[in-house]
């Protein structure tokens, strides 16, 4: 598995905080876009066929998920991944105590980006609503897009990612 990392990404135990965390993250990443689009779409939540097959999804591709994860990861590094430890006098790890604050932040994220129509729809339709690949893709794109503006992140292909190979 290949890794993306931008050039001054030091922080490794966040980002093995973040691994640690990313099947319940895609979890709740699935509950906070349903919970979304019955704010956005359907308040009184009357039972439609969309509503239903939105709410009684278990099951749905995670690929494309989990690229949005990634990038999300790589957001909150790139902001918050001072890589100087604090003292921590509660007895915590800061493996512990980074873990609990990327999941707050990406509650709050979510949150967040659950407001904008665009972020919805995408998400829903790489996800629950998936139906083909070429549009699975496009919408990932798409979401890639948006959460890069939406953050104020721009990616310079000339100056490049690296790319960390993982065993």
């Amino acid at each position: 598995m290949i890794q993306k990392l931008f050039p001054l990404d030091k922080n490794y135990i966040l980002r093995q905080a973040q691994t640690a965390m990313e099947e319940k993250s895609l979890d709740l990443m699935v509950y906070e876009l349903k919970k979304s689009y019955t704010a956005l779409y359907n308040p009184l939540m009357l039972m439609d066929n969309t509503f239903n097959q939105i709410i009684d999804a278990y099951e749905y591709p995670t690929d494309r998920l989990t690229v949005i994860y990634h990038q999300l990861c790589g957001v909150y590094r790139y902001k918050y991944g001072d890589n100087q430890l604090e003292l921590l006098f509660d007895g915590r790890s800061h493996f512990d105590k980074f873990q609990e604050d990327w999941f707050k932040q990406l509650t709050l994220w979510l949150r967040e980006l659950g407001q904008h129509e665009q972020f919805v729809k995408t998400m829903l339709r790489m996800t629950i609503l998936f139906d083909t690949e070429s549009r699975a893709e496009w919408s990932e794109n798409q979401c890639k897009a948006f959460i890069n503006q939406y953050f104020d992140l721009k990616i310079f292909k000339r100056k490049g990612e690296l790319r960390l190979k993982i065993a």
